[in-house]
């Protein structure tokens, strides 16, 4: 059980960190539009490589938890990635969380803490 909490910390931290890297890749590109330049930008932009590389590993990562362990313990575990967001929200991009989603974030490690229990 310990194995696959540290696989899905793990996992979660590189999706997480994806998300991350991809908004800070997409506030430098400018506004969205579906033209090549656009694309061009993104494609040149190293933190979009960076975001294509954790969401990459993730995927691989994913691939191993799911071929070794019971599905129904191991997707629960990727919640966790929503709390590591949450977190770059605050640390990362300095934004104000209400108290309710505080309350949902907890609400979602207890879920964790109730999953992998045996």
């Amino acid at each position: 059980m310990l194995r696959l909490l540290l696989l899905a910390l793990l996992q979660s931290a590189l999706l997480a960190a994806g998300q991350v890297t991809l908004k800070i890749s997409l506030q430098q590109m400018g506004a969205f539009a579906w033209r090549s330049e656009f694309f061009a930008r993104a494609f040149g932009n190293p933190w979009f490589a960076v975001c294509g590389l954790c969401f990459g590993v993730s995927s691989l990562l994913w691939m191993y938890i799911v071929k070794h362990f019971p599905l129904s313990m191991a997707y629960p575990l990727i919640s966790l990635s929503y709390v590591m967001g949450m977190l770059a929200a605050v640390f990362v991009f300095h934004e104000q969380i209400p108290a309710v989603r505080w309350v949902g974030l907890a609400l979602i490690m207890m879920g964790v803490i109730l999953v992998v229990q045996r």
